[in-house]
């Protein structure tokens, strides 16, 4: 007595639905001072004084240094005394002008000589004012480079930087892979970009979320041709100073979407020789290969850019018991059995 055939196995399938999903762009960035001022002296002398503390936040105006000001104050003193002579002299002839007991050229050099000397008053308190050296921003001032007793030959000596750190700034560099991806995706109808500046979240060297996001505020016009990147930054309000320059993390451009995107659970994508492919169920309920191109993962679910279309359906689970051509009982997938997949592609 002949033996009945074996019953078809049971698989699961996923039909294929369009939709609308998170596109995920992530780099590498590393943090930046928004402003960054380098501290020096515009005069030379000895440093007799350093007031502020390292590597503590300072207000534009605060003092840092103060070169011994004895020579600078003297000539300024000097060149006062210079300006109220001249300044007798003129008030003096200008009137025997009037009477015509002096000539015009006798008053004419009492002027210069009053400007020449208000030029050194000028000069003078500016070289004296320069003996302070204050900070011209507001910052995080840093260590200094020269200490007291230390002697300043002019403005080729660096005496610190102060560098603001709030806001700050995130530097990262998508590849020119990236870039024409994204413009050529854009034009295709695939990627949707958000209106008005890209926002951008970071994540920090733990894995944590830094708070509050952050707005794109520059993107270079040309590739660099080194690395063949293209600069983009972003600010981000830094109140706490949780980033500080020189810090590197992840970033994340927010708002991008892809319309009409195809997702399957990772699973079901399998690998051969010629490439990725899945198992689809024709009408009859038999098994064929698809071959597909699988963008990227994450989450659980697969983004697939060709290969499938809608209403396509997918066997997920019991691809052990399949092969081409061979008849199968299908149940509906059951998302449930996944790990919590987010719809995002990298």
């Amino acid at each position: 007595m002949a033996s009945s055939a074996p019953p078809p196995p049971e698989v699961s399938v996923v039909t294929v639905v369009p939709e609308t999903v998170t596109a995920r762009y992530e780099y590498v960035g590393q943090a930046a001072a928004s402003r960054s001022v380098e501290v020096r002296s515009q005069v030379t002398g000895v440093i007799v004084a350093r007031p502020y503390a390292e590597g503590t936040d300072v207000a534009k105006g605060t003092l840092l240094f103060r070169i011994d000001p004895t020579t600078y104050e003297a000539a300024y003193r000097s060149a006062q005394a210079r300006l109220a002579n001249a300044d007798r002299t003129l008030a003096r002839l200008k009137p025997l002008l009037a009477a015509r007991a002096v000539a015009q050229k006798d008053v004419d050099d009492a002027q210069q000589a009053f400007d020449q000397a208000q030029a050194a008053v000028d000069q003078t308190k500016k070289d004296y004012d320069d003996t302070f050296v204050r900070a011209e921003i507001s910052g995080r001032a840093g260590r200094t480079q020269l200490e007291l007793g230390a002697r300043v030959t002019g403005p080729g000596d660096l005496l610190t930087t102060v560098e603001r750190v709030d806001p700050i700034y995130v530097n990262f560099s998508p590849s020119d892979q990236d870039v024409l991806r994204w413009r050529r995706d854009v034009k295709d109808g695939r990627l949707v970009m958000p209106k008005g500046p890209f926002a951008v979240q970071v994540t920090l060297a733990d894995g944590s979320v830094y708070p509050g996001t952050g707005k794109l505020n520059f993107t270079d016009l040309a590739l660099q041709p080194a690395t063949g990147t293209q600069e983009l930054r972003a600010e981000l309000e830094n109140p706490q100073h949780l980033l500080l320059p020189g810090q590197f993390v992840r970033v994340r451009l927010l708002g991008l979407t892809h319309p009409g995107a195809i997702l399957v659970p990772q699973r079901a994508v399998q690998q051969g020789l010629g490439g990725s492919f899945v198992y689809v169920l024709d009408a009859g309920d038999k098994v064929a290969t698809r071959p597909v191109i699988a963008t990227a993962w994450d989450g659980g679910s697969w983004l697939i850019a060709q290969g499938l279309a809608a209403g396509d359906r997918v066997v997920v689970d019991g691809l052990q018991q399949v092969a081409p051509g061979s008849p199968v009982r299908a149940v509906a997938y059951q998302p449930a059995a996944d790990s919590g997949a987010a719809r995002s592609t990298p």
